[in-house]
């Protein structure tokens, strides 16, 4: 079997992502498992041509010289492909994230689509999608894009590591930068952007203080500003950007932070109780009076009560929207458990309904 079709039978069975191991059987991950596929080992040459069939010229120089490579391009199938490029045991590995050729609606996303259309109408601000690994980030970020792309006409600029999904113009206009290729780092695409006449900036991921501060930047300054971080609730959220910060630039940083701050959605991906596929569980944080004064005296613990305080709103917690799924028969109580923030805290809630 070659790779395309390794590719094509994986989108087949709605996997996300494709595993290939120099000399070991391929594995994909469908719905959050992982499946080893016994069936299909190829050898260690079968595997590495596979690997470097996926590559540039220049792109095998940099594997051959033992680096890591973060690449991302469209495959047979008009799907978008994002690929890790690395090194075990002294041969290759690839993992690659099987991207859907059509950005999902609102609607296909499950998430509240008055809180997402609210966010993606303003007009300056910053709004976080944060999440674990493979919980849908990007995608709720290339949807909120894509509404702005087909309802309003505005500059969107996009700084990614890789490019993931491609959009055409439609009433926006819309430019995409890559790190590493267009532009050297996060930090430096977002300052030289604000020269190049954006309304709304999206960056893959703030990754360091240099990027949060420039993104805040960007934000105080008019500019709808959309980013990512790898947290798994709210309160988590603004502890990231508080633990950011240098000691003596923070109460400064928190003061803009807590002012630019539209709001932050966090997702998990939960599998379907009949096992068909996996459903989005959020926590919603929108910003208010009572959030902000919680960001800059830095008051995280109290969030999530003011999460649930809030819900008239459009806010609640991610407890609610996991137990919430489990009322409505979606997902089971083990799934629920198992992805929530504090497992044993959720337990002793479900147990005391």
């Amino acid at each position: 079997m070659n790779l395309a079709d390794l590719i094509a039978e994986a989108r087949a069975e709605k996997c996300s992502d494709l595993h290939i191991t120099a000399g070991t059987a391929v594995a994909v991950r469908r719905y959050g498992q992982l499946y080893i596929k016994e069936d299909i080992k190829p050898t260690i040459d079968e595997s590495e041509s596979m690997i470097y069939s996926l590559l540039s010229p220049q792109e095998i120089e940099i594997v051959n010289r033992g680096e890591d490579l973060d690449i991302a391009l469209t495959d047979e199938t008009s799907g978008r492909l994002r690929i890790n490029v690395y090194h075990q045991r002294n041969n290759l590995a690839c993992s690659i994230r099987l991207l859907e050729k059509n950005i999902p609606t609102f609607a296909d996303l499950g998430i509240d689509e008055n809180v997402l259309t609210n966010f993606a109408n303003r007009r300056s601000g910053m709004i976080l999608v944060t999440g674990s690994t493979g919980s849908g980030k990007s995608t709720t970020l290339a949807s909120i894009i894509e509404y702005i792309n087909t309802t309003q006409a505005r500059h969107v600029i996009t700084v990614e590591d890789p490019i993931e999904f491609v959009f055409d113009h439609k009433k926006a206009m819309i430019h995409q930068r890559q790190v590493g290729r267009d532009v050297p780092d996060f930090a430096t695409a977002l300052r030289s952007s604000l020269r190049e006449d954006p309304d709304v900036i999206m960056v893959g991921e703030m990754r360091d203080f240099e990027t949060v501060n420039a993104a805040i930047t960007a934000a105080e300054t008019g500019h709808l500003v959309l980013s990512t971080l790898h947290t798994i609730s709210a309160a988590q959220t603004v502890e990231r950007i508080i633990s950011a910060c240098p000691a003596e630039v923070k109460d400064t940083i928190l003061q803009q932070f807590a002012s630019v701050l539209a709001g932050a959605i966090t997702q998990e991906l939960i599998p379907l109780k009949d096992g068909s596929g996996r459903v989005a569980c959020t926590e919603i944080m929108i910003n208010n009076t009572a959030i902000g004064n919680l960001i800059r005296e830095q008051k995280t613990k109290q969030i999530n009560a003011a999460l649930q305080s809030g819900m008239n709103v459009g806010m609640h917690t991610m407890s609610h929207s996991l137990t919430q799924a489990i009322r409505t028969g979606k997902i089971s109580k083990e799934a629920a458990i198992a992805h929530a923030p504090n497992p044993i805290e959720f337990e002793k809630i479900l147990n005391n309904r």
